[in-house]
């Protein structure tokens, strides 16, 4: 009992932790002041391990993009000394200037693990991205910490992404709330990338599903 305890005290104060660190507490429009952009089968742009055809690593029903890939799986090339991926660029929308928004809503199956479902690539070097949103033990984290959300296996979830390059800044909502705000990397050009992309202590088997992906941009009058 005391070890039940213990256990659900520590979820409570993680709870209320992350409450207390969000910048905003209630769901909020993000897409206001945004233009929605149009997408395509044009703009995905699917990067997976080159010894294996798309159909094997990627699906697309009912609205619905799965992708998975495993922890045994070759590179993106021959030549490349990246980990295995199974991701897709959004072509046709890569920036170097304004404020620029990612939307998707997001399933990370049970068990998936040390992976990276999205990212703004782009950043000086020698970093490659500006962003990661990543998951680890059923949590959501930028990078590898903070922890963003917790309890994220099994369940559809929102995920927005601001990227005000000028500003350096970019900001993480999950189901329209705030949860972190980060300073970005600089760099000169940017986009985004939805799916699996291997980390580190990954699981053996890691997928993510996407649906209602959208890439607006700030308008200004």
């Amino acid at each position: 009992m005391g070890t039940l305890y213990q256990i659900t005290l520590v979820n409570i104060v993680l709870y209320v932790s992350l409450f207390m660190n969000r910048t905003n507490t209630l769901p909020v429009d993000l897409t206001l002041g945004f233009t929605e952009l149009p997408l395509n089968t044009s703009n995905f742009d699917h990067h997976k391990p080159y010894d294996v055809p798309v159909t094997q690593r990627y699906s697309f029903i009912d609205g619905v993009h799965k992708l998975w890939v495993y922890s045994t799986d070759k590179p993106l090339s021959q030549n490349s000394t990246t980990r295995p991926r199974s991701e897709i660029r959004i072509r046709g929308y890569d920036y170097s200037s304004g404020v620029w928004q990612f939307q998707g809503q997001g399933f990370v199956p049970y068990g998936t693990s040390g992976v990276c479902i999205m990212q703004v690539f782009g950043a000086d070097y020698p970093r490659a991205t500006t962003l990661m949103v990543r998951t680890y033990n059923n949590t959501l984290s930028y990078y590898k910490a903070p922890i963003l959300v917790p309890n994220i296996w099994g369940r559809w979830f929102q995920l927005n992404v601001i990227h005000d390059v000028e500003a350096s800044n970019v900001k993480v909502y999950l189901d329209g709330v705030q949860v972190y705000e980060a300073t970005g990397y600089g760099g000169f050009s940017h986009y985004f990338k939805f799916g699996v992309y291997t980390q580190n202590d990954p699981s053996n088997y890691m997928e993510s599903r996407w649906r209602g992906v959208r890439v607006l941009k700030k308008v200004y009058h």
